[in-house]
């Protein structure tokens, strides 16, 4: 169980969180939509090794392989469907400057001013769980966990049903029971037509 945070943990949280910040920056001040997507992933995966020094390890990971395959699955198709080459030519990625300008100084301020009113507790901490993935899904899910576990494992049944009802035929089923003759393939699209 943890109780304080080590000299090499503050550390970690501290060049953790000026990365993400960082990589935010760079979203809005690089010139590529491929570049901004590198520079999210990486604040994004920063994000996530913040999550796991606060100790919620389990979260860290889904935020990092969450936000890996999000962000290279966009760099992929703007790379193969941009009209641009590969999303690299010069861009800007702020719109209404003005107004963008204004909304976020007042959020900011609003955060900040937040900070400062908010009664923050001055009690000793709560002893911390054993397993803090279980305390994040039970915040997460409440009383609803085994419904929630039984409807994934649905959705997946459902899921490979559908693609097994959907293809009604199997891998060699269009050639038959002759395999050295052309395809002819019952959607129209064979060989053989």
């Amino acid at each position: 169980m943890r109780t304080a945070m080590g000299m090499t943990d503050t550390v970690l949280l501290v060049v953790l969180g000026v990365l993400a910040l960082t990589g935010g920056v760079l979203v809005f001040t690089l010139n590529s939509m491929a570049r901004v997507t590198f520079a999210l992933l990486a604040s994004l995966v920063c994000v996530g090794g913040v999550a796991a020094v606060l100790g919620l390890p389990y979260l860290g990971v889904v935020i990092v392989l969450m936000m890996v395959m999000e962000m290279l699955i966009m760099a992929v198709f703007m790379i193969a469907y941009m009209m641009n080459p590969a999303g690299l030519m010069p861009m800007s990625m702020l719109h209404n400057k003005r107004g963008s300008l204004v909304v976020s100084g007042a959020v900011f301020a609003a955060l900040v001013t937040g900070i400062f009113l908010v009664p923050w507790p001055e009690d000793a901490p709560a002893a911390r769980p054993e397993d803090s993935t279980v305390q994040v899904g039970t915040e997460l899910m409440g009383d609803q966990m085994l419904t929630m576990v039984t409807l994934g494992f649905v959705l997946l049944a459902t899921m490979v049903g559908a693609t097994v009802l959907a293809t009604h035929r199997g891998r060699y089923d269009r050639f038959g029971d002759d395999l050295d003759r052309p395809a002819d393939d019952p959607t129209g699209g064979g060989v053989g037509r």
